[in-house]
């Protein structure tokens, strides 16, 4: 199993499960199932409600001394609505309480922008559908995330969903800087530029939705879900692999980091055993980045108009 060193010295594993939108009555097994086929990183969130679920699925493993927890690389992230810096420690602990773990090896600011403070996850304006903003600022939110690492909380601590400017303006800050940054990152949104800040940083990329999005519609005119790209079925086709294993591939290749989601046993396997015995071409991997569109799946229209909004236009400081 590949790893990435981070630059606290802790090793990630560059392949992890990914727990967003799978069902908290069907996590359990299939943590269990991933553990025993191999899995030793999971990324989790507050926000996908499904968080005590993985940790009782984490909890059984280790009871049954298949995985200690030292093995393991747990991620949780810290949700809109927790970023007064008075807020942050409990939003920690709850869901270190939820995995049952003890620590988290990596704790996330999931998104720069602050929602109305309290445990309405989605506060909504009725006469406009969109979200309830706060004036917080993300710098003082990062503040409060580097004590949790002072206090043994968290190994590391990151951020995910910034741009470039959001970046630069915490690095020049930050007591701690982030260890990793979590991006929408696939052919389809290449996000270069981003990446080599990062690298250039020694910040880790996560990549989410690497394999596509089958929950959120591509909307670019002509285009073909990624899995079902003629570039991808041929490459696919010329090496033997399907297209999931093409496209993680590509992205660890680089160095980047991959958490595909499933609850398929087989494709789980897949996803962690069948990437690393086989390495693309330069000339595929160039045929797959001229996919880059700035095809964006993960929009997060309801934050439009907040002042830390990292994708929208003319937002983002």
């Amino acid at each position: 199993m590949s790893k990435f060193l981070l630059s606290n010295g802790k090793n990630m594993p560059m392949v992890g499960l990914g727990t967003w939108r799978s069902p908290p009555e069907v996590i359990t097994q299939a943590v269990k199932d991933a553990i025993d086929i191999g899995y030793r990183h999971f990324d989790c969130a507050h926000i996908y409600g499904n968080e005590s679920q993985v940790g009782a699925a984490l909890r059984d493993k280790i009871d049954e001394g298949v995985v200690t927890r030292d093995e393991l690389f747990i991620t949780s992230k810290l949700w809109n609505t927790y970023h007064k810096p008075e807020l942050v420690r409990s939003a920690c602990e709850t869901s270190i309480k939820n995995l049952g773990v003890g620590y988290l090896d990596l704790y996330l600011m999931h998104w720069p922008m602050a929602y109305k403070s309290g445990d309405n996850l989605y506060p909504t304006c009725p006469d406009t559908g969109k979200a309830v903003f706060e004036d917080i600022d993300y710098v003082d939110t990062w503040r409060a995330m580097e004590d949790l690492v002072d206090e043994g909380l968290c190994h590391a601590i990151g951020v995910s969903n910034f741009n470039e400017q959001q970046i630069n303006r915490l690095l020049s800050v930050a007591k701690l800087k982030p260890v990793v940054l979590q991006i929408e990152c696939h052919p389809y949104l290449r996000q270069k530029a981003l990446i080599t800040l990062c690298y250039d940083n020694a910040i880790a990329v996560t990549a989410y939705s690497s394999l596509g999005s089958g929950h959120t519609p591509y909307e670019k005119p002509g285009a073909y879900p990624l899995l079902q790209h003629p570039t991808i079925l041929a490459i696919a086709e010329k090496y033997g692999r399907t297209p999931a294993q093409v496209l993680l591939r590509y992205q660890t290749q680089s160095g980047i980091i991959v958490i595909p989601r499933s609850v398929s046993k087989q494709h789980m396997y897949d996803n962690f055993k069948r990437i690393w015995d086989f390495g693309l071409a330069i000339d595929d991997i160039k045929a797959i980045d001229d996919l880059d569109c700035n095809g964006r799946f993960m929009t997060m229209k309801a934050a439009y108009g907040h002042p830390h909004h990292p994708f929208e236009l003319g937002q983002g400081k």
